[in-house]
This record gives C-alpha cells, sequence and structure tokens, in this order.
C-alpha cells in the first residue's frame, strides 16, 4: 500500500514539474529571455506547451509599466496659477470654475476637471481682490523649457508656477493659447538647457493600445494611471474641431493638460475632459490627439496664437434625405446653406446647395470633418475642393483665408434632420413680400401643422423658404410646382433652402 502511495507521489511530481517550468518560460517570455530545461525534465514537454504563436503573445503584453514610467515622469510638471482679480471678474471667475451640481455629465473643462479651488467660494465676503488658486498638470516638450498644458488651467492667470517630478520649482509664463483647443504653451523663465522632455507620437494610435496617463490629480503631484484607447474621433460638443481620443485611463481633477502616453514613450494625446456623472473618474476620459497638438503648438511658438484657415461658408451634413433629393449616391460631404459674402468660398463660385465632398483629394465625412480640415490649413494656402453642383461633379481651386475677428466655418449638427414622415409638407405659406414688405424674396410659413414633417423637420412660423429643389420660389404656385417635380421625378423628399432668424439652412423635407 506503501508503495503503491510512494508511486503515486512520484508520477505526480513529473507531472508537475513540467508544469511548473510552463510557468516560468511565461516569466521567461516576458523578459525575452531563453530557459534552459533543468536536468531530468523533457524539452520536447515544455515545446508542447508553449506554442510559437502563444510566446509572441505573451512576449508583446507588457510585464509592467515600471520602465515606462521612469522615463517619461521626470517630464510632466504641476502647473500652479494663481488669479488676483478685482471682485466682478473673480465672480465671473468662479461662476465659470467651481465644481457645480448642475453641471451635464461631460464636465465643464474649467469647473470640473482641471481646479482644486479653496473651498467654500459661495457665501465669500465681497471683497475689492480675491486670489484664486488653480492646479493642473503639463510635460515639457524640450530641454529648454516649453512645456504643453490645457487653456482653461492658465487662463487669466497673474503668475504660473510649475513643479518637477524632483520637487523644484520654477516660475514660467505664457506663451499662447488657444480657446479652440483647449491647448496652451508655457515657458520656464530663466536660461534652461537640460530639462527632461517627451516628444508627440507621429503614429494615430489604435483602439485597444495600452495608453499611460501621468498627471496631477487633486494636487497629490506625479500619478501614474494605465489603460487603453477606447475609442477616437470622438465629438463631445465642445466646438466645432472636436476630435478626442477616449481613454479608459483612469484622469480625474487635475489631470487636466497632462499627458497620455504611448508604450514607446510618446505623447499620443493631452488631458482634457472627463465623461463624469459623480465627478470623479468612471473610466471615460478624452485627449486632444498629438497631431493635433502639434500644429497648435507649433503656432503657439512662433506666432504666440493660432491662425486658421477660412472658407467663408456655413455648412450642415448630408444625410440620407438629402442626399436622395440632389441625387448623390452616399450621404456624406457638408452641404453649403450660404457662402458669406466676400469670403473665398464665395468668390470661387461656390453656391447653396453645393455640396463638398473633398479636400485636396481627401473625402470629406461631414460639415465637422470639413472645419477640421480646412482649420489645419495655413491661411493663404491654395486648396482643391470636390464639389456636387446641381447634379455634376466639379473641382474648384481656391486660397484660404484668415477667419476674420474669431469666425469659424460653423457645422451644423443637423439635429434638425429627423426621420421621413407623412408626405404632406403640413405648412400654410405666403409670398414673402406680402407679408414682409416689398423685395424680399421667398415665401413665408406663416402656419405649421405640429403633426406635419416640415413641423418635424424644425420649421416654423416665420421661417422663409428661398427655393424647394433647387429652384428659387416666390409663390405658392411655384412651391407646389417644384414639389410635383420631384416627385414625378421619383425622390422621396425634396430639399428646402430655408432662412430663420438665426441662419440660413437646407432642409429635407419627404414627400412619400
Amino acid at each position: 500500500m506503501n508503495d503503491h502511495v510512494n508511486s503515486e507521489t512520484t508520477t505526480s511530481r513529473k507531472i508537475l514539474k513540467p508544469r511548473r517550468l510552463a510557468l516560468l518560460g511565461t516569466v521567461a517570455a516576458l523578459g525575452v529571455a531563453v530557459l534552459a530545461a533543468s536536468p531530468g525534465s523533457s524539452p520536447v514537454s515544455m515545446t508542447s506547451l508553449i506554442t510559437p504563436a502563444h510566446a509572441a503573445d505573451v512576449a508583446a503584453t507588457p510585464p509592467g509599466f515600471g520602465d515606462l514610467v521612469a522615463k517619461v515622469k521626470p517630464a510632466v510638471i504641476s502647473v500652479r496659477v494663481k488669479i488676483d482679480q478685482d471682485n466682478d471678474k473673480s465672480a465671473m471667475l468662479q461662476q465659470n470654475r467651481m465644481d457645480s451640481d448642475e453641471d451635464s455629465p461631460f464636465d465643464q473643462f474649467s469647473r470640473q476637471f482641471g481646479f482644486r479651488l479653496p473651498g467654500g467660494m459661495n457665501g465669500m465676503p465681497r471683497q475689492r481682490h480675491q486670489v484664486i488658486t488653480g492646479e493642473g498638470s503639463g510635460f515639457f516638450i524640450s530641454a529648454d523649457g516649453y512645456a504643453v498644458t490645457n487653456n482653461h488651467v492658465v487662463d487669466h492667470a497673474e503668475s504660473v508656477q510649475v513643479t518637477t517630478d524632483d520637487g523644484t520649482i520654477y516660475t514660467a509664463k505664457v506663451v499662447g493659447t488657444d480657446p479652440k483647443t483647449d491647448l496652451a504653451l508655457i515657458k520656464v523663465e530663466g536660461n534652461k538647457k537640460d530639462l527632461p522632455f517627451v516628444k508627440f507620437s507621429d503614429q494615430k494610435p489604435r483602439i485597444g493600445d495600452w495608453v499611460v496617463a501621468v498627471g496631477n490629480p487633486f494636487g497629490l503631484g506625479g500619478t501614474v494611471t494605465a489603460g487603453i484607447v477606447s475609442a477616437s474621433g470622438r465629438d463631445i460638443g465642445n466646438g466645432p474641431y472636436d476630435d478626442f481620443i477616449q481613454i479608459d485611463a483612469p484622469i480625474n481633477k487635475g489631470n487636466s493638460g497632462g499627458p497620455a502616453f504611448d508604450m514607446s514613450g510618446n505623447v499620443i494625446g493631452v488631458n482634457t475632459a472627463i465623461f463624469s456623472p459623480s465627478g470623479g473618474s468612471v473610466g471615460i476620459g478624452f485627449d486632444i490627439p498629438a497631431s493635433t497638438a502639434k500644429l497648435v503648438v507649433a503656432q503657439l511658438k512662433d506666432k504666440g496664437a493660432v491662425t486658421r484657415g477660412w472658407l467663408g461658408v456655413q455648412v450642415q451634413p448630408v444625410n440620407a434625405d438629402i442626399a436622395d433629393s440632389l441625387g448623390l449616391k452616399d450621404a456624406r460631404g457638408a452641404i453649403v446653406d450660404n457662402p458669406q459674402d466676400g469670403s473665398p468660398a464665395a468668390k470661387a463660385g461656390i453656391e447653396a446647395g453645393d455640396v463638398i465632398t473633398a479636400v485636396n483629394g481627401t473625402a470629406i465625412k461631414d460639415s465637422r470633418d470639413l472645419a477640421r480640415t480646412i482649420a489645419t490649413l495655413t491661411p493663404g494656402s491654395s486648396v482643391k475642393l470636390d464639389v456636387f453642383h446641381k447634379g455634376e461633379s466639379k473641382t474648384v481651386t481656391l486660397a484660404l483665408g484668415e477667419v476674420p475677428n474669431e469666425r469659424q466655418a460653423k457645422a451644423d449638427d443637423g439635429k434638425a434632420q429627423q426621420s421621413p414622415g407623412t408626405p404632406r409638407l403640413g405648412l400654410s405659406l405666403a409670398p414673402a413680400g406680402d407679408v414682409q414688405g416689398a423685395g424680399q424674396k421667398g415665401v413665408v410659413v406663416t402656419e405649421v401643422d405640429p403633426q406635419g414633417p416640415a413641423a418635424q423637420h424644425g420649421i416654423q412660423t416665420g421661417d422663409v423658404i428661398l427655393n424647394v429643389g433647387g429652384k428659387a420660389v416666390a409663390n405658392i404656385g411655384d412651391v407646389r410646382s417644384e414639389l410635383a417635380q420631384a416627385k414625378s421625378s421619383g425622390k422621396r423628399s425634396v430639399l428646402l433652402q430655408v432662412k430663420s432668424a438665426e441662419a440660413t439652412r437646407f432642409v429635407a423635407v419627404p414627400l412619400a
């Protein structure tokens, strides 16, 4: 009986030994090392346990982030600002920067993400001057002390201090800011030549890639979190150039302006905003892409400000109804609602109703894509636009202007464009000249059926319909004629150019 037990134990040990070596082999593979078989073990057994494909997968998994963090963390800084303003300006800044239960889950940049304000700003006695302090993050991009952070971190700052990972404190100045992308460039004062710095990545991160965020959450100093790239091209409604990278590495208040690194130690994005119903990290953070940051920072360093190319058009997305009414095969591109007088687009002959489908040969997805693409180009540069004009495709070459008085090519979010409804328009119309005075063009909407398709597509009483199906209309007969023509042509919807108090836009209303 004992012999049987001993024999079984020996057998168990022989079986366990190769398994143990297999685990050790996994660890060795992580370190890219070769493990020789120990005496008495079978090399064949190890080979059978770890296939080449499995070994490659294991080797690709990082054992940790220690080496990466040691490499990049010295370049990450804490940014502390002071704002000494009179009471009226301070009150305005407090309103902009305080945490608020009324904020939407997409925390406003300067309210919920970047600052630790001295507690209890509500109820403070009115003073002639108040000092507001805020803390964020940033990172050096050159050995002589240029650093990147968020615009909202240094906005209205009277003084800026940066603290490095080793505790050294420097005074810094603001070189330039760009509120449109929420980026700022600062520089350590003095003749510095040996500060640690990091570089922006030249590669667009893939969804699922590892990402490491380093920053100054809640003023705690250099803190590291890790996760993956969750999504790209996110639009969170901050502005016409939204193109955020979404990451799930935990980031909190004070991380604002800090870097997110890839596994090579290059910056893939600048931490800017979080989605947070609670005010803390829930694993949904947003970064300004490195490609955007590089362009903006280069201009801030050279000129202290950012200039962007300008077409001078108001545009909206092409949805399925608009595409069908125009005869476009795909619902892509940006339809021009109204070219501004004297703009580069107007001078080049672009008209209302034209659809811009590509810029310099690169396809345009929608109106926001057009705004972002044009904004990356230099004023004065020549561009080629592919335009769908009255049923035909053509190429237009023009020189971009510079955005005048900070006006941007407005990208309509298309929320007024809804799903098709009933075939009738549900409108009462009258010639605009009869209602609004002689010389007025189009037909004015005098009544809207709230259950009709026009109402469902955002048309309201007082709106003026300028053309139907690409043809100018002056009376009800013109409208009926064009509706009949569109229906007889087999179109499921008709395109209306509508002028409201806010803007002129195109609306595709279903016919059937």
